[in-house]
């Protein structure tokens, strides 16, 4: 049976933040000095697999594995096997990741014989010294090393791209340039307001509708229906032959045709990524071997999935709209 929620929008996408775990610090994202969850209060492999596995029994159609950065999530590669098996049997459609691509040079060849066909990497500036700036901890090598090693294993590769005022505005058409000379999708996605940074979000926040009407000064834009089941809104460019996404949650709220929830590495069903509203799933998997419980745990949580986000950049509004990092819910 497929999972319905109140405003009769059918959920068939499952995002799970395998770890809050990361080796970059991106300003928008973190503090530098972060607290991570101890590990025993994550759920094991065998326990993500199985919950994701009764989200694939009620109708989920795409997992995406995100973070934190999943890739540093500890035998990581042994549950992207187990959860394969799901695409070997035709009930799941597709398996994919959000990755910052600092491991990716280790790990691309064995997600493509996993049967991942696509992946989304975060890439914020082609200039090394402001992606260091930006991240904080990362090494830009590193993932160009790892996009590499993924198209050569013939993956699919989206970047991903957070705009950020007097940072990178600049840079886009160079990056779209570049990432479409490569066979890349381009997603420009606008900051949102989750967990307390060091950086003032008011002074970072671009509106992607101002940065669109500057692209179009250069470039043509169309757009288009083209869409990868996750929010983002996409128009094609004449002169680049390319396809650039929008995502713009501050903007233009996604949230009518909204089709997805997201798990954490703790068992925390959120059912919208801009509420602090959750279900803990983690004691009815936990409490029966059967999965009934578990089962009724999803239908109730998934019966308050609420209409859409409430997210506020303003300067009369210094607080994030969501107590918790994007790293937790892995965006």
């Amino acid at each position: 049976m497929d999972m319905i929620d109140p405003f009769g929008r059918t959920i068939s996408y499952l995002r799970v933040s395998v770890t809050d775990r990361c080796d970059f610090r991106c300003t928008y994202c973190m503090a530098e000095d972060m607290t991570f969850l101890p590990k025993k209060d994550l759920l094991s492999l065998e326990e993500l697999d199985r919950l994701c596995t009764v989200f694939i029994e009620k109708g989920v159609k795409k997992l995406r594995l995100t973070g934190g950065e999943p890739l540093v999530r500890k035998n990581i590669m042994h549950l992207v096997h187990q959860l394969s098996r799901h695409l070997d049997s035709g009930a799941l459609e597709e398996l994919t990741l959000t990755t910052n691509g600092s491991q990716l040079s280790r790990f691309a060849a064995e997600l493509a014989d996993c049967g991942v066909k696509r992946i989304n990497v975060s890439l914020d500036t082609l200039d090394a010294e402001k992606f260091h700036q930006i991240t904080r901890w990362g090494n830009l090598r590193k993932v160009m090393e790892g996009i590499d090693a993924a198209q050569k294993a013939g993956l699919k590769i989206k970047l991903n791209a957070v705009a950020l005022r007097d940072f990178n505005d600049a840079e886009i058409p160079e990056l779209m340039r570049w990432a479409h000379g490569r066979g890349m999708d381009l997603t420009l996605i606008e900051t949102m307001p989750m967990g307390e940074i060091e950086a003032d979000r008011t002074d970072q926040y671009l509106p992607l509708s101002i940065l669109r009407a500057s692209l179009e000064r250069q470039f043509t834009l169309a757009d288009i229906p083209y869409k990868t089941g996750g929010p983002a809104r996409y128009a094609h460019v004449a002169e680049t032959g390319g396809r650039l996404g929008f995502i713009t949650p501050m903007t233009h709220n996604f949230c009518e045709s909204c089709n997805r929830v997201r798990l954490t590495c703790t068992g925390t069903l959120y059912m919208c990524l801009g509420q602090e509203d959750a279900a803990d799933l983690r004691a009815p998997l936990r409490a029966s071997e059967g999965n009934e419980l578990l089962d009724a745990a999803i239908d109730e949580a998934i019966g308050r999935k609420p209409k859409g986000h409430d997210f506020i950049i303003d300067r009369r509004t210094s607080r994030p709209s969501v107590s918790r990092h994007m790293s937790v819910t892995g965006g």
